[in-house]
């Protein structure tokens, strides 16, 4: 089994970079896509549009993160979409679903499952615990378990990976949208990269304009962030699967698109 997973899409030039990747590539190769879709629209948050959009890309999956509710409108459809799935770890009663079971284009079921970290970031229920006994429910049906660990710190999502080793397919850090070096399979069958990067603008800081990030950094003040324009990146990995659910290896894709 053959799986892609973008980095943070971020804003309309995210969009056109996974648009123009997905076109240049046979879909059909890959028996599930998945994206981190926190900063599609806009640079911030998700609105139902541009999730079809993406769906319309051949996109199956998209997980969400920190700024999940920063477009308010997703409160009326995340219940509601099963592509769709945000932290796992918010509190009881939040809308949407932490994670999600599909079927892959070869009919196989593959779970995705999304959590937050806290350390820098919201003060959620804990991931480890959370996914501890989400893990547990998805096994009855598929140990082909696919993980979105949005976090801000490395540590954590390090420890993540070790918590989880043999019990998920992979563990995939996004949020910090740099593409790390250190994508491995880890001793028990889990890969495991502690950021997969960002899908967007490459001449750019995190995505914006960098003259704005760095007036930010320079007064202090707020500032009104904007997506930057030109060239743009796709940072991705490929996992490739066993049977059983196990990786055999994982691969990273970092693209540019002048």
């Amino acid at each position: 089994m053959k799986i892609l997973f973008f980095g943070d899409i971020v804003g309309r030039p995210g969009r056109a970079a996974a648009k123009t990747f997905l076109t240049n590539h046979v879909i059909d190769e890959y028996d599930l896509i998945i994206a981190n879709g926190e900063n599609a629209a806009g640079g911030n948050g998700l609105t139902l549009q541009v999730a079809e959009e993406l769906y319309g890309f051949g996109i199956d999956c998209i997980t969400l993160g920190n700024h999940a509710w920063d477009k308010k409108e997703i409160v009326t459809f995340l219940g509601n979409e099963k592509r769709l799935v945000r932290p796992a770890n918010y509190p009881p009663g939040t809308p949407g679903n932490g994670y999600t079971i599909l079927n892959s284009r070869h009919d196989d079921k593959v779970a995705v499952l999304n959590l937050m970290g806290r350390v820098f970031l919201a003060n959620l229920d804990c991931p480890f615990r959370v996914a501890e006994h989400v893990i547990k429910e998805i096994k009855q049906v598929t140990n082909k378990i696919i993980v979105d660990f949005h976090a801000e710190v490395t540590s954590e999502k390090i420890a993540l990976g070790w918590f989880l080793d043999g019990q998920v397919s992979a563990v995939l850090g996004t949020h910090t949208h740099v593409q790390t070096n250190d994508y491995r399979v880890l001793p028990k069958g889990t890969a495991y990269i502690t950021d997969v990067g960002m899908t967007g603008p490459r001449n750019s800081v995190l995505g914006v304009k960098p003259e704005l990030a760095i007036q930010k950094f320079l007064t202090q003040m707020p500032v009104r962030f904007e997506v930057a324009n030109g060239a743009t990146q796709v940072n991705a990995m490929v996992l490739e699967l066993d049977e059983h659910g196990k990786a055999k290896s994982i691969t990273a894709i970092n693209e540019i698109f002048e």
